[in-house]
């Protein structure tokens, strides 16, 4: 009978495998060619597959795609290593100490008297770390690669820590009523596509900041629209076509006929 392999082999496993394949004589072509730079985008997208296993309650995916995710941190750890910058056991270290030092009710004898409290000091540790870093303003190490509604909600985070924000729900709904009538008043006046990017991009700025408000996560709600639309949008294309139509064919008022008749369908499920 086959023995189970220690905790950990696997790990080592995985890295063995990597360092095979960036051999530059007899590892794989694809993977020896490739850089930081080049691989960042597949981060970024394993991290997104993750994200969707989740909403998807699919526990037999999200351990297939958190598996690719840490793939990708074992590659950038090769490459790192390649250069003797650094490789996946300091990787694994770093991120320990942190939560060592970011939690020390747990790992040390602090106390605190409320979850608020618990924030402020996790907040506190933070702002250090920056500091350490050479990071003085309170925007500092808010990486411009994020995604722009995540970016968003974090630069509004970091502001209303300091009391740069608006305290009430109300002063923000005047504010998208405020920005959403520059649209429309630049539209009026036949602005260039420049200015109209501008006065969008303020406008869907401050829908941010509505969400955050509301303690609602923008990237998921509208993740959610974005399903709800394509599966509302495939039952349009589903009545048109069982009425020998295609979305060519069909007017505007049998497109939304259909569309309505999705959205009712859905709420009697």
């Amino acid at each position: 009978m086959e023995s189970t392999p220690p905790k950990g082999a696997n790990i080592d496993r995985l890295l063995a495998i990597m360092a095979r394949l960036r051999d530059p004589v007899s590892g794989c072509p694809w993977d020896v060619e490739q850089d930081f730079a080049s691989i960042a985008p597949y981060t970024i997208e394993e991290a997104y597959e993750v994200a969707e296993a989740i909403e998807l309650d699919d526990m037999a995916s999200l351990q297939d795609e958190l598996g690719d995710l840490l793939l990708q941190v074992v590659f950038h750890a090769r490459m790192a290593e390649e250069r003797t910058a650094f490789d996946f056991d300091a990787v694994a270290g770093g991120i320990a100490d942190k939560m060592i030092r970011r939690h020390p009710h747990v790992f040390a004898d602090e106390r605190f008297d409320s979850l608020s409290e618990q924030k402020a000091d996790w907040e506190s540790r933070k702002a250090a770390e920056r500091a350490a870093k050479g990071q003085h303003s309170a925007l500092d190490g808010v990486a411009s690669g994020l995604p722009a509604l995540m970016r968003a909600v974090k630069l509004q985070k970091r502001a209303a820590r300091v009391g740069f924000d608006w305290p009430e729900l109300t002063q923000v709904l005047d504010k998208i009523d405020e920005e959403l009538a520059e649209v429309k008043a630049e539209l009026a006046e036949g602005a260039a596509k420049e200015r109209l990017h501008d006065e969008v991009g303020d406008l869907l700025f401050v829908v941010v900041n509505l969400a955050r408000h509301l303690n609602i996560d923008p990237e998921s709600a509208l993740r959610h629209t974005n399903a709800k639309f394509e599966r509302r949008f495939r039952s349009v294309e589903t009545e048109l076509e069982t009425r020998g139509l295609g979305l060519r064919d069909a007017s505007l008022d049998q497109m939304e006929t259909a569309w309505q008749n999705a959205k009712r369908s859905e709420k009697s499920d």
